[in-house]
């Protein structure tokens, strides 16, 4: 018999009431295992919580070790890529090396007989310097190539300070008269530069203090230049120390036109000859590629016609059209014009060849 109420085939399909009526919200094992939130038991609850579910921690934790593997291999990354380009960087962190001090050698050269005088463009057109080149021109890089540790690009720079050095010390008509003595200092080692400071200021021939190992500078009260175009020649070398120093030696003649240091009226004076044979030792490390600055190791200079007791260890002191060396070499004579390391020694002759043949 049916219920109050129910039609005589019994309660409707699908109506509230029936069996069907909460399968929609029935979840299955998988479902409730996914769930973020789970009640506390019994026991949990009785302790401290004060929220009746928690989170569950199955899911985030593998989402959590996914992302910290991910940041670990992103810190990884990172790190390669830095010493990657620290690899690669042509400049890198350079080694905490003091520079050597400068050690320098003058050799005066006396002539054997009479300085020869005449007119500046007579005396070099009968000279050796006759085909050489004027000014900087005359001073040429040599072909260049990468070495080990060293780009290409990094020796040209080597060669280029070089370059930049001679021309300061050697050519700057300031610095051959005196009147200057800044443009070296610029291009030298910060740990050089007390060394060189002392040599302006006291200069001394013991080696280390000669400001003749430095430039090229002429006692303004006997010799000034009679033309500015200083007549060059010589090479450029250079070679890998190790991975963190690259030398470049320098062997050059330079041919300056002199005459008296006279004021007033009057004819000018004859001009004379004055040679200097000058090779330089340099080395550079990554900084003072990177700064544009040298370290000088070495100095040796061939210079004349001057007599060997001259005082030259701070300027050097021509002999003039017509005058004479008050202590002759009788000698065999040294050439400057003559490539190669000068020979150390106090004093020598002036080959009768490396004078004009006027």
């Amino acid at each position: 018999m049916a219920g109050r109420g129910d039609p005589p085939e019994g309660p409707p399909e699908g109506l509230p009431g029936g069996e069907d009526e909460y399968r929609a919200v029935v979840f299955d094992e998988a479902f409730v295992r996914a769930a973020r939130l789970q009640e506390f038991s019994a026991e949990e609850r009785m302790g401290e919580h004060s929220q009746a579910v928690r989170s569950r921690s199955s899911f985030e934790g593998r989402g959590g070790s996914r992302q910290a593997l991910l940041l670990v291999l992103l810190i990884l990354l990172a790190f390669g890529t830095a010493v990657y380009l620290g690899v690669r960087n042509p400049y890198q962190t350079p080694a905490d090396v003091r520079a050597e001090p400068l050690r320098t050698t003058l050799v005066p050269l006396a002539p054997q007989g009479q300085v020869a005088g005449g007119t500046p463009a007579a005396l070099f057109a009968h000279s050796p310097a006759a085909e050489y080149r004027t000014g900087a021109a005359g001073i040429n890089l040599p072909m260049t190539a990468r070495t080990t540790h060293f780009s290409e690009s990094q020796v040209v720079a080597a060669l280029g300070i070089a370059k930049d050095y001679l021309v300061a010390s050697s050519l700057d008509p300031d610095v051959l008269a005196g009147r200057s003595t800044r443009p070296p200092r610029l291009l030298l080692d910060p740990d050089q530069l007390e060394q060189y400071d002392r040599s302006v200021e006291s200069p001394q021939d013991d080696g280390r203090h000669a400001l003749a190992g430095w430039l090229v500078r002429f006692d303004g009260r006997r010799a000034v230049l009679a033309d500015p175009g200083v007549r060059v020649q010589g090479t450029l070398r250079f070679a890998e120390v190790d991975a963190d120093q690259i030398d470049v030696t320098s062997d050059h003649t330079f041919t300056y036109a002199v005459r008296p240091a006279t004021s007033g009226g009057g004819p000018a004076p004859r001009a004379s000859l004055f040679t200097v044979h000058r090779e330089l030792h340099f080395r550079f490390d990554r900084e003072d590629l990177r700064m544009h600055r040298a370290e000088l190791l070495t100095s040796t200079a061939q210079a004349g016609p001057q007599s060997c007791d001259a005082d030259t260890s701070g300027s050097l002191r021509p002999l003039l059209a017509g005058e004479r060396a008050a202590d002759p070499r009788h000698q065999p004579g040294t050439d400057p014009y003559a490539t190669g390391r000068p020979a150390a020694a106090l004093c020598g002759a002036l080959a009768p060849s490396a004078q004009p043949s006027l």
